[in-house]
């Protein structure tokens, strides 16, 4: 087994931020229903004091100088955590290289606080150095928005997936393309020498993601091995896309440290189960990438549902509301296609998740227009509970699992010592999922920076 030891800019870290944390008076959120992040059932009338960016106690004594904040009614919780999103690739109602600009990034990221996502993993399309020098920003709270973390650029096959007509003008400053194993070794070596925080690869021809369509080359076993090896021998873990039941063990067994999509062909078999276990492997279903081909087109009146409007640009609101553009969608091959995407990987969700498999969180938001930053997250968490999660399952995953799939042990939980990153909702989530759209305040390392949603 390779060495899999913390990856060094993560681990670098939560020392970062014990150091820059923002000053701020010690906060006292009084009778609080407390969600702690590791699925054990909530905690209610709690008090919880926060203190220079840090959750200081649960129950504990407030300090004489603390302001007071009356949580009667209110559900706290860690801030929610993104295993797999993207930044810089969308625009209104496209996706393109020219999208790559800081502003367009920090409105996202921006975009992501105010849905209570306080830290994103852009897994891969990024440009270097911008991604990089964001990233360091990011960390140290220079700018506001989201925390970010991901991989720079990533390797797939010549020709091969994401396809300019997914993203225009994606070229090699964003995705590298090797043709020998030599070739994908270098390219490894150029993100981690960058920094990248994980490799990712692109095994998958689209074959079921663009129906009586185009078929793309699929990278080669002995190209993404090759990859995987040599981003091991620098101990950085590797993601890799994939669709099919094949492709996610021909890559366990190949050494990927996370399926960073969920299976989406047939079910999951106990070969596949029986590989993950014995290598830990992380999977990260992302079931909104399905979905959200043909959500809006379903659900024109959520237009007015102000939730929704928050994460909507005025072009993209008018796409929604075409009803040509609703017509066309909903006649794709590729709707009907991902409606049964979707109900094969919510079926292969809930068996990894009733097996032990080790499961983060992610939605692919960002890398298409219909992945709204921020709105998809809190979807992603209604289609875990229809897969048979319960919300408090569902809730974990996106706080203490995503949290400990980026190895950050400094966030994704309530307890003493970690990041005063806070969500707070009315109502009781746990028990109602729908509760988690219902947004009061997002607390930022011990600082509020976002009220009620919509509202």
């Amino acid at each position: 087994m390779p060495d899999l030891r913390p990856l060094p800019l993560l681990a670098m870290t939560a020392s970062l931020f014990s150091a820059t944390a923002a000053v701020a008076a010690p906060t006292v959120f009084d009778h609080a229903r407390v969600i702690d992040g590791r699925g054990q059932a909530a905690r209610p009338d709690v008090s919880v004091v926060v203190d220079d960016g840090r959750i200081v106690s649960i129950g504990g004594q407030a300090p004489a100088n603390a302001q007071h904040i009356d949580l009667t009614g209110k559900t706290l919780l860690p801030a929610l955590l993104s295993d797999h999103s993207h930044v810089g690739l969308v625009s209104g109602t496209g996706a393109a290289s020219t999208n790559y600009t800081r502003e367009n990034i920090l409105a996202a990221l921006k975009q992501y606080t105010q849905y209570g996502v306080l830290t994103v993993t852009a897994l891969g399309l990024n440009k270097s150095p911008l991604f990089d020098q964001l990233r360091h920003e990011q960390h140290a709270g220079t700018n506001p928005g989201a925390d970010l973390f991901g991989v720079d650029q990533g390797i797939s096959a010549p020709n091969g997936i994401p396809p300019a007509s997914m993203v225009h003008g994606l070229g090699p400053d964003q995705i590298y393309r090797p043709t020998t194993p030599l070739e994908a070794r270098k390219d490894v070596d150029r993100m981690i020498d960058e920094g990248t925080d994980l490799v990712k690869i692109w095994v998958d021809d689209f074959r079921n993601d663009v129906p009586n369509g185009k078929v793309y080359p699929k990278l080669k076993p002995i190209i993404y091995r090759a990859a995987i090896d040599e981003a091991h021998k620098r101990h950085v873990r590797v993601a890799v896309h994939i669709h099919d039941l094949d492709v996610a063990k021909a890559v366990v067994d190949a050494g990927a440290d996370i399926v960073a999509h969920g299976v989406r062909d047939k079910p999951v078999d106990q070969a596949l189960i029986t590989a993950m276990k014995q290598r830990g492997t992380w999977y990260i279903a992302t079931l909104d990438l399905d979905e959200a081909n043909y959500l809006f087109a379903e659900h024109p009146e959520w237009l007015d549902n102000p939730f929704l409007a928050a994460g909507l640009n005025p072009a993209l609101r008018a796409q929604f509301a075409s009803s040509d553009w609703r017509i066309k969608t909903l006649a794709k091959p590729i709707t009907p296609a991902s409606r049964h995407a979707l109900s094969i990987n919510q079926h292969n969700l809930l068996i990894l998740h009733k097996a032990g498999i080790h499961i983060g969180f992610g939605t692919d938001s960002g890398a298409a227009p219909t992945r709204i930053p921020g709105f998809a997250e809190h979807r992603e968490l209604a289609l875990t509970v229809a897969a048979g999660l319960t919300p408090m399952q569902a809730i974990t995953l996106a706080t203490g699992n995503a949290a400990a799939l980026l190895q950050l042990s400094d966030r994704g939980l309530i307890a003493p010592g970690k990041r005063a990153d806070l969500l707070i909702v009315r109502g009781a989530p746990d028990q109602d999922i729908t509760a988690i759209n219902h947004i009061d305040q997002v607390w930022q390392r011990g600082m509020k920076v976002s009220g009620a949603l919509g509202e």
